[in-house]
């Protein structure tokens, strides 16, 4: 078996983007247009259009998703949760994390290169307009490296003029996401001088956004995400993740005539894989943390291949046993595991969304309050009735007590509560004095929501 040839191992030692002295080294990745960037470029639009279209759209008259953290108010798709569904969303996102474990022992960093928003912000939209406005790669470093003057004053004010206005795009509708269109339609029409602190907060993630896609660019992946620290627990040697074939590839070198080329390896080493990186790596060096997996070098390496007239994949979408022992299985026992742990999550989270209830109802007889005695001889006590209406349809509220042992005042008319509302009903229970016992007694209130019975809750009645 052919071992790989390590020319180096100062890699193990060096970051792609920082010097020795701690300076950082500026990338310019070259654009290489194949097979997987164009169908990159189809999801990658197709997800945009969701970010940007998911906030105007409704579901049973609800948004589609909104997470107003201020009012305590979630909707996924069309369905509205509160704080009393706090079980839910644990479960639902312990179970997100299973399948995000399970799906990158079997696929490696495929989120990261296809469906992840800082890449597909950085590479479809903030890198489409530095290329136009300033050229390629090498454009770039010229312009860069230039001295000053009005060319290059013109393409930077342009370029970053159009950066500071996409990311007060993207910060807007990120704040549909949390208050919702409407609040964000009202916030547009109205005066400046009455949200000067919305305005403000506004900027203020606006000039995040900005900063990320102007200057820090592939940090975000290497340093700041931890989602790539946990590739070094995640991975195994079944992991499918972008991958050099270097049984293949090595002793790599260029071939400069047909004797010398049946000694030499499939790579030629002319680099391009390393200069369409956007991390700045070498992919022969192996799987690294650097790697967002956007295969980019697999399409610059399918172009080299062909013109040199051997056969695609030389780097491609592999694992390490199926490089080593050509074997293509996808299932481990981890695999299988997290399968069965994802399956038991799923049917608990499942079951508990279709018995959910419409109505979340908290009844307390108010504290620090005793009986009442009215002038007609009746003792009361006071109530609050906390009503949750988790529908999308106002609810009729009516209530009773069972077996007709008292009366219900209701403090005020509030008798109906709105859609996706909380609602709080203050009222009197007042019993006579034959339906009296003294001291502490339960007392069982009926719910009616649309004239059908919702609840029976129990509760104390202080009596003399």
């Amino acid at each position: 078996m052919k071992t790989p040839q390590i020319h180096t191992n100062d890699y193990r030692d060096t970051l792609s983007n920082v010097t020795q002295t701690g300076k950082r080294i500026w990338i310019y990745p070259r654009i290489e247009i194949g097979q997987f960037y164009k169908l990159r470029t189809v999801v990658a639009w197709v997800l945009l259009a969701l970010l940007f279209g998911l906030p105007w759209l409704n579901i049973n008259g609800q948004p589609a998703f909104l997470f107003n953290v201020l009012e305590r108010k979630f909707i996924f798709f069309g369905v509205v949760f509160f704080p009393q569904d706090f079980h839910l969303v644990a479960i639902g996102l312990i179970t997100f994390m299973v399948f995000v474990m399970l799906f990158t022992v079997v696929f490696g960093r495929i989120w990261c290169g296809w469906a992840c928003p800082q890449t597909i912000f950085m590479e479809m939209l903030f890198r489409k307009i530095e290329v136009l406005i300033e050229g390629d790669h090498n454009a770039q470093r010229r312009l860069d490296a230039a001295p000053l003057n009005w060319e290059k004053i013109g393409k930077k004010t342009l370029k970053h003029s159009l950066f500071f206005a996409l990311s007060f795009l993207i910060a807007n509708t990120f704040l549909a996401y949390l208050i919702g269109k409407n609040e964000l339609l009202r916030l547009i029409g109205e005066p400046l001088a009455l949200h000067w602190g919305k305005l403000a907060s506004l900027l203020i993630f606006t000039s995040v956004f900005y900063f990320v896609f102007a200057r820090f660019r592939e940090l975000v992946c290497i340093v700041v995400c931890p989602y790539g620290r946990l590739q070094g627990v995640l991975l195994d040697k079944k992991s499918i993740v972008v991958a050099y074939d270097w049984l293949r590839g090595e002793p790599r070198g260029k071939k400069s005539n047909a004797v010398e080329a049946p000694t030499k390896g499939s790579c030629i080493d002319c680099h391009i894989c390393v200069q369409v990186c956007p991390t700045g790596i070498d992919i022969r060096n192996g799987t690294q943390l650097e790697c967002i997996g956007c295969t980019a070098c697999i399409d610059a390496c399918d172009h080299v291949m062909d013109k040199i007239n051997e056969p695609r994949g030389l780097i491609r979408y592999a694992s390490l046993e199926g490089i080593t022992k050509q074997e293509k299985g996808l299932l481990s026992v981890r695999v299988l595991a997290y399968s069965a742990v994802l399956v038991g999550l799923l049917g608990v989270l499942g079951y508990l969304l279709t018995t959910r209830s419409a109505f979340e109802l908290t009844l307390m007889r108010t504290p620090g309050l005793t009986y009442q005695r009215q002038p007609n001889g009746q003792v009361s006590n006071l109530y609050s009735l906390q009503l949750v209406n988790k529908s999308t349809a106002a609810a009729t509220v009516t209530l009773k007590i069972k077996d007709n042992a008292g009366v219900i005042r209701l403090i005020g008319n509030a008798s109906v509560v709105a859609a996706s509302e909380v609602a709080n009903l203050s009222f009197f229970i007042d019993k006579t004095p034959a339906q009296l016992r003294s001291g502490n007694q339960t007392v069982e209130v009926e719910i009616w929501m649309n004239n059908a019975l919702s609840e029976t809750l129990s509760t104390s009645f202080l009596a003399p």
